[in-house]
């Protein structure tokens, strides 16, 4: 049997140099990630300002209209 020392136990793990494909994907993914905040972002302040313009106005009134008779 072999002794069993830390060295040849715990082998040092040697990460894989980042491939050309896994580089485009990660600009890629943090570039929709952007869009995404910057497009929530947007959505939220325009339904704030909805929300904020509908609460000043007065809600219209209909009337009916009348029939005339025969």
């Amino acid at each position: 049997m072999t002794k069993h020392t830390i060295t040849n136990v715990f082998k040092e793990h040697n990460p894989k140099p980042e491939t050309a494909l896994d580089k485009t994907t990660r600009v890629v993914r943090q570039m929709v990630d952007e869009e995404a905040e910057q497009r929530q972002a947007k959505i939220t302040r325009l339904r704030n300002t909805r929300l904020e313009r509908d609460a000043n106005t007065p809600p219209e009134t209909t009337t009916k209209a009348t029939r005339k008779t025969r």
